[in-house]
């Protein structure tokens, strides 16, 4: 039998206050006073964590996340291409959040109870809370595309990595005429994708693009986008604009085209030997009893305080959360779902939740736009933002230094600062 009032085996949590007691039911974390809890250990979760972990006199903070790794997304180019190594990128939570006073929970929610402020998790425990934060980000989106969920990659995970990089392996090992591989979505993650795996591929396969807009990073400043075309161009990457899938298939894809100027579409089949899906996001929660109000894309909706709408002690950060952007508009416009909200969301936040507790009024949050960054290929990015517009090689360091500011916490900063310096002088 369980110890009295500790977690039960299974899935496992890690931290001072991940063993509570005072509940019979070995299965029930118990309720304690002022306890924070947080759904989901990306940006928006883990960051506010650590921001909360900062304050003095803290409350006690439980983070529930399935994954043992963090994953620093914006660098997931470079692990690909072995320009940076899985530790720097994906630290474990366990080492995050080691001395800080935050107990980590290693399960998943699957249902929420707004109304008895408790939830519920995958490895059947019962969780109550005082203040919860909902930051379970965004999944791939296949639009319903037949085939795209079966026979395509994502590019999110660690996993997502080794499997690429298997695949261009295989495809060096074993060459072939017009070997393809093919991207689907011409945004930040399809544009920096596609010229990562032609650097890789190094003639071994020939990259497309798709983009069922007119144009790639439709939402990018003017340089951006335009040092992103002059890069695909420079390594023969082909961009396939108002081309729409169909359907995909273990070697193929069926493609409808609009061409400009043309009265009518035109269906194309092309051989592929493997398909990137990157073409959209949606945001899946938990399940919330009663369900709360959500935009097209599954986000929820959100005050400018980041609670959720109707739940004061309910708060949602990062790619799950609909905030008004506080632009004049005829209808409401939301916040872009990109690491860099996050990362200023997370402060926020976390001095709402003390603010929340002591029954204080909240701020809003407001973002401030800090510009853009993109990687290139090996060695390359674009960035604009701050007065400055760069590309090329200085532009990769500067990203690069950029990211390193921000991964999460000043000892992980230091460890990877100091593998670059042993890097550099070798």
């Amino acid at each position: 039998m369980e110890p009295h009032g500790q977690v039960p085996p299974g899935p496992s949590a890690h931290g001072p206050n991940a063993q509570a007691a005072g509940d019979s039911n070995p299965d029930t974390i118990p309720a304690v006073s002022g306890a924070v809890v947080i759904v989901g250990g990306g940006f928006g979760g883990l960051y506010t964590a650590l921001a909360l972990a900062a304050e003095r006199q803290h409350p006690p903070v439980l983070l529930i996340e399935p994954r043992d790794r963090f994953v620093f997304l914006p660098l997931l180019y470079e692990l690909l291409s072995g320009e940076l190594r899985s530790w720097e990128i994906a630290p474990r939570y366990d080492t995050l959040l080691a001395g800080r006073g935050v107990a980590w929970l290693q399960d998943r929610v699957t249902r929420v109870d707004l109304a008895a402020r408790c939830l519920h998790t995958e490895a059947g425990r019962r969780i109550p809370w005082q203040r919860l934060v909902l930051a379970t980000g965004a999944a791939t989106n296949s639009f319903g595309v037949p085939g795209a969920e079966r026979h395509t990659l994502g590019f999110r995970s660690l996993s997502d990595v080794q499997r690429l990089q298997e695949l261009l392996a295989h495809l060096a090992q074993s060459p072939r005429p017009l070997q393809r591989l093919a991207v689907v979505g011409a945004g930040p993650t399809g544009v920096e994708l596609a010229c990562k795996l032609a650097d890789l591929a190094a003639g071994s396969a020939v990259v497309e693009l798709i983009e069922q807009g007119e144009t790639l990073l439709p939402r990018s400043r003017a340089f951006n986008r335009e040092q992103a075309r002059l890069s695909l161009q420079r390594r023969d990457v082909r961009l396939r604009t108002h081309t729409q899938v169909l359907e995909v298939g273990t070697d193929r894809l069926l493609l409808r085209r609009w061409p400009p100027g043309q009265p009518e579409a035109q269906n194309e089949q092309i051989s592929v030997q493997g398909v990137v899906w990157t073409a959209g996001q949606r945001c899946r929660p938990p399940q919330l009893e009663p369900p709360a109000a959500s935009d097209g894309q599954g986000r929820l909706l959100c005050e400018p305080d980041l609670s959720l709408r109707g739940h004061p002690q309910v708060f949602v950060v990062g790619d799950l959360a609909a905030v008004p952007s506080g632009e004049p508009a005829a209808a409401e416009a939301w916040l872009p779902t990109t690491a860099q909200v996050a990362f200023q969301q997370a402060p926020v936040l976390a001095a709402n939740l003390i603010h929340s507790l002591r029954g204080e009024p909240l701020d809003p949050f407001r973002w401030n736009d800090l510009g853009e960054m993109l990687s290139l290929g090996r060695g390359e990015a674009t960035l604009t933002g701050a007065g400055l517009t760069l590309a090329g090689p200085a532009a990769y360091q500067l990203r690069r230094l950029g990211y390193l500011t921000r991964l999460p916490g000043l000892p992980h900063q230091l460890r990877v600062a100091a593998g670059w310096l042993a890097d550099w002088r070798t």
